[in-house]
């Protein structure tokens, strides 16, 4: 059985190696795995979780570098496969700290993540996985729409189904079909996370609190409404927790919130109460924040345990595991 397996987005970042300097002066640059659900998969296998993800490449040198990066992260490549016609998608970045990251997507003529088609689904092994994490992007286009809805019938809205709210505007006709999308997954999973922009496009508020709850009445069991500065909210029909940020100074916000998700993703495995699940991914959003690249700078357990020190889950207040 799989611990998590993700579905969607796949690509090659590119990110400059000079910080604060825009692409048009950049000289050197780094080539690291990236996509948003294909990072959740990293962070899950660096957090000692065994992972896979559902996604397609190009058959390009490219394509190929996805493989060879996900295994040496651990991830299991069985359901990447290649697209013969579409090149591999490249996404580059400036790095303008600490708030600042202009991402350029090159995704023409289309990208092979949205070519994911239902008949080519395990979805045995979707069904299977302990928990399941699939993104917003994947219902922007056909097939990869209807395979996504697909996957979640396999499902049957069984604990943990995740649905990440990643709202990519210029992925997107216009911000109506992106809402009504939305809209008819979240009666398909039990979880949906999000940032502030992003819930609105879900719920039509930017009001953290009133958002959740409209999460939890559109048929998820846990609204989780990331913001930024003023730390995380999470909430279900009985509890409603609210932890702060970790500070850190910040070189690349990008990768932050994939970590997030894969610290959520082992949190919501191990069983742990809903606030220590939200502070040990808080802390691993934060590590990631403070480094250069998203997919190498997922941190390890122990990592994230040591930045929270004593509030870690697992520890007690002396600091023993």
């Amino acid at each position: 059985m799989i611990d998590v397996l993700t579905m969607g987005r796949v690509g090659v970042d590119v990110y400059p190696l000079q910080v604060g300097v825009s692409l048009r002066e950049v000289e050197t640059f780094g080539k690291y795995l990236g996509g948003s659900p294909t990072n959740v998969a990293v962070a899950a296998a660096r957090l000692g979780r065994s992972s896979a993800v559902i996604t397609r490449t190009g058959a390009d040198p490219f394509g190929l570098f996805i493989h060879d990066a996900l295994g040496e992260y651990g991830v299991d490549d069985r359901y990447v496969a290649a697209v013969p016609d579409l090149p591999t998608p490249v996404t580059f970045c400036e790095i303008r700290p600490p708030d600042d990251f202009p991402i350029f997507f090159y995704r023409h003529p289309k990208a092979p993540d949205l070519e994911i088609s239902p008949d080519e689904l395990d979805l045995e092994a979707i069904a299977g996985t302990r928990l399941f994490w699939a993104t917003v992007t994947g219902l922007s286009q056909e097939p990869s729409r209807a395979a996504h809805f697909a996957a979640w019938r396999a499902r049957g809205r069984m604990p943990y189904t995740v649905l990440d709210l990643d709202y990519r505007p210029m992925f997107w006709p216009g911000l109506a079909e992106a809402h009504d999308q939305v809209r008819a997954a979240l009666g398909q999973v039990t979880v949906a996370v999000g940032n502030i922009d992003e819930v609105e496009v879900a719920t039509g508020t930017r009001k953290p609190h009133q958002a959740a709850r409209a999460l939890l009445d559109a048929g998820v069991e846990l609204a989780i409404v990331k913001q930024g500065g003023d730390g995380v909210l999470g909430m279900t029909s009985e509890e409603t927790v609210e932890v702060p940020p970790v500070p850190v100074e910040v070189v690349n916000g990008l990768g932050a919130g994939d970590a997030f998700g894969g610290a959520l993703c082992h949190g919501l495995l191990e069983g742990w109460s809903l606030e220590d699940t939200l502070r040990f991914a808080n802390a691993a959003g934060a590590i990631v924040a403070g480094r250069l690249a998203c997919a190498p700078a997922m941190p390890t357990a122990d990592e994230v345990r040591d930045m929270l020190g004593a509030e870690a889950p697992g520890r007690t207040k002396g600091g023993e595991r």
